[in-house]
């Protein structure tokens, strides 16, 4: 038998297995958010209804993978996951199907869902910017796009641009400026780079906040100075909300979707109502300090401590559709 066979025999087991294992459940969840985020929402959920939930969580990549492989033989009726360029992907490769949904109409804004109804926003995560006051004030500051400036060479720090959020950040900023004055800006936050760009967004603020590096002021997303802010609250770590005098801060989304084959599809899109709903909201956002996108539903304290700020409401889909051009954008940049 040669290799491909061997692997094609191989998936037809693996396949065959999970729904085996999926037939005693009343749902079956696949999950890019990590277990200890979502585990306490899946058993309130069980608590109230009594369906009973299985699930697998993994990375965003390897789920879309597994989705696309096991195909019509798959034993997931939902899939949720980070950022709508990783949900518009999948949607992309069909393996998710349009829902009709009143109750999901009106409980999430029309900017964090897809306009094909094929995924839905649950918890929002805004990329602001971060300084440190003994290196930079904050009246030095205003928007991404000023990041570019001459005045902040030598002085900012950025993560990867492998990253999806901020192949996101830039798809947006695509959308609204265009290719041309995007890339500008790219190549100015290149040219004005401290340090070579971080793994990932901790690291980046970790950075900005010790004394005797030259990171002054960076882009992460919230929820990660949270974390760190609550180990190390001595930190000189500030928050900064920028575009506030233009087109708002840079949202993004975690959100879920029925998949194609679900085998519990009404059990699916009730369990997405109930995840917008005033009840859930809370349990879905506060677990990973994220803002509800429910405009009932309140932050918690924690979070909305950190301020008001205007949201950019570019639909958050754009940052999928426009993701390869952003990437090449970012390559043609030198940004790494």
């Amino acid at each position: 038998m040669s290799n491909n066979q061997w692997k094609r025999l191989s998936l037809v087991l693996i396949t065959g297995l999970a729904s085996v294992a999926s037939s005693a459940a009343d749902l079956v969840i696949y999950s890019a958010r990590n277990e200890q985020l979502i585990k306490p929402l899946f058993d309130a959920y069980q608590k109230k209804t009594g369906v009973e939930i299985q699930f697998i969580t993994d990375k965003e990549g390897p789920l879309l993978a597994r989705l696309q492989a096991e195909g019509a033989n798959t034993p997931a009726d939902v899939l949720l996951t980070v950022d709508a360029g990783n949900l518009w992907q999948a949607a992309q490769v069909g393996v998710l199907q349009p829902v009709q949904s009143e109750t999901l109409s009106k409980n999430i804004p029309t900017h964090l869902r897809d306009p094909g109804n094929q995924w839905f926003g649950f918890s929002v995560r805004a990329r602001a910017m971060f300084f440190n006051p003994d290196k930079i004030q904050a009246s030095a500051l205003s928007s991404y796009e000023q990041l570019a400036d001459r005045s902040i060479a030598g002085k900012l720090c950025l993560r990867t641009s492998k990253k999806v959020y901020n192949q996101s950040l830039v798809a947006m900023m695509i959308a609204e400026h265009g290719e041309e004055k995007t890339e500008k800006v790219v190549k100015g936050w290149v040219s004005n780079l401290a340090l070579p760009p971080f793994p990932d967004d901790t690291k980046l603020l970790e950075a900005i906040a010790e004394p005797r590096s030259p990171c002054a002021v960076g882009i992460a997303n919230t929820y990660y100075f949270g974390r760190l802010m609550e180990k190390q609250p001595q930190l000189k770590l500030n928050l900064f909300w920028p575009n506030q005098a233009s087109s708002g801060v840079h949202v993004n989304i975690s959100g879920a979707g029925v998949t194609k084959h679900a085998k519990h599809r009404q059990a699916a899109i009730a369990f997405l109502e109930w995840l917008s709903s005033e009840q859930a909201q809370n349990l879905f956002a506060d677990a990973n300090m994220e803002y509800p996108v429910n405009p009932n539903v309140k932050a918690a304290e924690f979070v909305t401590a950190w301020g008001p700020y205007k949201a950019n409401l570019i639909n958050v889909a754009k940052a999928g559709e426009l993701q390869v051009q952003a990437t090449m954008l970012m390559d043609r940049a030198g940004y790494k």
